[in-house]
């Protein structure tokens, strides 16, 4: 969905509403057309892709380091092992590739007596380390390739071109299942970050 969310004020009652939900979606009005399109793919014997957005809040500032166990090299890594990701952004990730310094730097304020940033995005994380926001990164499923449509494939044992059809029942869409994955990715990632 392309809803703006304010990287910046992600709270962590939020987080545990959102993880009360079966289908996890900050604005619920989307959710009917999400779910339309994943019954469409169904229908038509095929699958659908999507981004899970992950937040974590409440980490101090300084966890992880530059060059190497950076939060982000860690997040990614863990992240890349799961099936089914295809891609990995912080903050504004590829979003940043057009822009100029001055209109996406975090600024930094104080705010109740402390150091905060005044935008979130780089995703919570500066150098390699967090600066005290929430983190943000945004993974990217592509869709479940076993797919009850015919596909094209060769046959080894004969070394001809051949169809391939698969039967069963298989999801047309598992972004919802990786949810609670790309949750747990994260969370482990950070707590190895942080001891």
């Amino acid at each position: 969905c392309d809803v703006a969310v304010d990287y910046n004020n992600i709270s962590a009652d939020m987080l545990c509403e959102l993880s009360s939900k079966t289908f996890s979606v900050i604005d619920e009005s989307v959710e009917e057309k999400m779910r339309a399109d994943v019954e469409k793919a169904r229908l038509s014997l095929d699958s659908v892709g999507g981004v899970v957005e992950c937040f974590a809040v409440g980490l101090p500032v300084g966890v992880g380091a530059n060059i190497f166990d950076t939060v982000e090299s860690k997040l990614a890594s863990l992240l890349f092992g799961i099936p089914a990701v295809k891609g990995v952004q912080f903050g504004l990730g590829f979003d940043f590739a057009d822009k100029n310094a001055s209109n996406v730097n975090d600024e930094y304020e104080i705010k109740d007596g402390k150091v905060a940033t005044l935008s979130n995005n780089n995703g919570g994380v500066l150098g390699g380390m967090t600066d005290g926001a929430p983190i943000v990164v945004s993974v990217a499923i592509k869709p479940t390739p076993s797919i009850a449509s015919k596909q094209r494939s060769v046959n080894l044992q004969t070394m001809e071109n051949a169809e391939l059809e698969i039967k069963g029942r298989h999801d047309p869409c598992i972004v919802p299942r990786a949810v609670p994955v790309v949750e747990a990715a994260v969370a482990i990632g950070l707590l190895d970050l942080m001891m």
